[in-house]
């Protein structure tokens, strides 16, 4: 499940997970830890080949329980943390190095295994599981995705998001490196009018149909 931020995949995800007993993993706190990780370790976030030459030094661990999602990030629980604003302004410049890239990508692939998961994520159905059966691309408005933002996030506005949106689409649909963008397969579902529950019913609807 693809999608710009505060699109409700990490919602829609986990209650989709739940339903059919499957394991959920959420791509995004994985960059997020490995953004903390590197403000915490002072490394310089405007360069680049900085970021790139301890993309391998972090050391994650993912729940995979749509119940209880979480990550440690050297041994330590970091969903806090990860969650502030200092990490959502940063975020995009340290996923867009290759290096941080292609390590995630590599843990990500290795939790998926043979399958029975529910991947979150911006590049999940067109880099990472490209052979996924189902491939959803969740969109909505720019004010329903600010205001479901600012709910998730620590210190911050729904004014503040509607900017910072705007700042993070741009830069993750313009990276170099596997850029968010929807699969050609993908059904891309507007989740704006829709509640949550909804959302889930129509992707289960999926699933039963492409399953």
């Amino acid at each position: 499940m693809d999608g710009p931020s505060g699109s409700g995949k990490s919602s829609a995800s986990r209650g989709v997970a739940r339903a059919l007993g499957l394991r959920y993993l959420d791509t995004g706190a994985m960059y997020r830890a490995v953004t903390w990780w590197m403000l915490t370790h002072e490394v310089d976030l405007a360069d680049p080949a900085a970021i790139a030459a301890r993309a391998g030094e972090p050391r994650l661990e993912m729940s995979t329980d749509p119940d209880a999602p979480g990550v440690r990030l050297d041994g330590e629980p970091a969903d806090g943390p990860i969650r502030s604003a200092e990490v959502t302004r940063a975020v995009s410049a340290v996923s867009a190095v290759p290096e941080v890239r292609q390590r995630l990508v590599a843990l990500q692939r290795e939790l998926i295994g043979a399958g029975g998961i529910v991947v979150e994520g911006r590049d999940i159905g067109t880099v990472v599981a490209p052979d996924a059966p189902v491939k959803v691309y969740l969109t909505a408005s720019e004010e329903a995705r600010a205001t479901r933002r600012n709910a998730e996030l620590t210190g911050s506005t729904v004014a503040a998001q509607r900017v910072e949106l705007a700042r993070r689409d741009t830069l993750d649909s313009t990276r170099k490196t596997d850029p968010l963008a929807m699969a050609a397969d993908a059904v891309e579902l507007d989740t704006t009018p829709m509640t949550l529950d909804e959302v889930i019913a129509e992707v289960l609807r999926l699933v039963k149909e492409r399953g």
